[in-house]
């Protein structure tokens, strides 16, 4: 059995080693909190190095949207995208028509059409964005995303259609933009899949096929 004065000794220790370990706790906090935010610290890193990897000439793009805000396109990283450029006043002009469909059947997929105005076959896109953004609405119903108004050939051309123009850009079909209404079909990896001409109706059967080989090709991806 204990005597008094151990008692007295064993209860001092308890209180002393108690004291310690409180005193320490706030520490350790500390340093597990540390651990923690350079742990995310270097997630985001890791993340940002991937997503640098992972982009493409095409989607590395900076560009506008009609309303004039800037943006870019690696929002569309992953997805199937027809990038068309498109004018209010050409034979054409009715494609926009099929083109919203295409939208409309395939973006659950994940396929988009991104609508580029281009003035420079026969001054057929003379308007202001206001004046584009409402022929398309009240016209074809276009919800699909539209750009500034651009140059798609010339020493004015903007980088993405440099880029989708080039022998490096569409080692297949390379050369400049013909007439309106020409359409790159991106695949998810961000590379061009096909370049269709003009004449070349969105639902055309080989349109179609196509993106649908995309879209295939995607999904299988994704279940990696």
């Amino acid at each position: 059995m204990k005597t008094w004065k151990q008692l007295t000794v064993a209860v001092m220790a308890g209180v002393l080693a108690a004291g310690l370990s409180n005193a320490e706790e706030p520490k350790l906090k500390i340093k597990i909190g540390q651990g923690a935010e350079e742990r995310e610290e270097a997630q985001k890193e890791k993340a940002e190095k991937i997503g640098k990897g992972t982009q493409s000439p095409v989607l590395n793009q900076k560009v506008k949207t009609l309303a004039g805000k800037p943006t870019d396109l690696t929002q569309y990283h992953g997805k199937v995208l027809l990038i068309v450029n498109v004018a209010s006043k050409c034979g054409l002009t009715p494609q926009y028509e099929a083109l919203q469909k295409l939208h409309d059947k395939y973006k659950k997929q994940g396929f988009v059409v991104l609508g580029f105005p281009c003035n420079q076959f026969g001054l057929q896109e003379p308007g202001s964005p206001e004046e584009i953004a409402t022929f398309c609405k009240e016209n074809y119903g276009v919800t699909f995303d539209m750009f500034e108004k651009i140059d798609v050939n010339g020493d004015k051309a903007a980088p993405l259609y440099k880029y989708l123009t080039s022998k490096e850009g569409t080692p297949k079909d390379p050369g400049a933009v013909k007439w309106n209404f020409e359409k790159f079909l991106i695949g998810r990896d961000g590379k061009v899949a096909q370049r269709f001409r003009s004449r070349v109706e969105p639902d055309a059967a080989e349109v179609t096929k196509a993106i649908e080989a995309e879209l295939a090709k995607a999904e299988k991806t994704a279940q990696k």
